[in-house]
């Protein structure tokens, strides 16, 4: 019933993150019953991040850092609200960026993302072209825990930027 399944996406999600070279962002996408929500939890490396907000006109942010700029995480999500797109049930959703924080080894950021009120998840459609316009080999998966605990991965990359998945 999932389409997209990936047994090499088990390597992306538990592979050290010296796979930089793949240019690769990982997500975890899960429906939280008992809250009603759709819950995101999204890794992006910093370098790959900055790249792409510098083609927008944001430069010297230092993400992560001391330094970081004061408008960084606006920019961060609002780059993010228009490569990331979600329609749930057939109806689009705007979605809260909970915030970010750095990786362990501050290669990457961890973003938090949240949709509330979803009584019941039928369909799910997810548009994820995150860093396509910078590299021409991104991939981006998620692995996707839905209702009842069922479970599937998706790839995104050039070609292939929306999934659409019932359940």
């Amino acid at each position: 019933m999932i389409s997209g399944l990936f047994i090499a996406a088990y390597f992306f999600f538990s592979a050290p993150d010296a796979a930089h070279a793949f240019h690769l962002s990982k997500s975890v996408m899960e429906y939280n019953e008992q809250e009603k929500a759709l819950q995101i939890s999204m890794h992006i490396y910093l370098d790959d991040l900055e790249d792409a907000l510098r083609l927008e006109g944001n430069d010297d942010l230092f993400l992560c850092t001391e330094k970081e700029d004061p408008q960084a995480e606006g920019y961060m999500e609002a780059y993010v609200k228009k490569h990331f797109l979600i329609t749930v049930n057939g109806v689009s959703k705007d979605y809260q960026f909970l915030g970010k924080e750095p990786s362990e080894d501050f290669q990457a950021t961890w973003c938090y993302i949240e949709i509330e009120n979803i009584d019941e998840l039928k369909e799910l459609t997810i548009t994820h072209d995150l860093l396509m316009e910078v590299f021409d080999d991104q991939k981006n998966v998620i692995q996707l825990i839905g209702p009842n605990r069922k479970r599937g991965t998706l790839l995104f990359q050039k070609g292939r930027k929306q999934e659409t998945v019932k359940f």
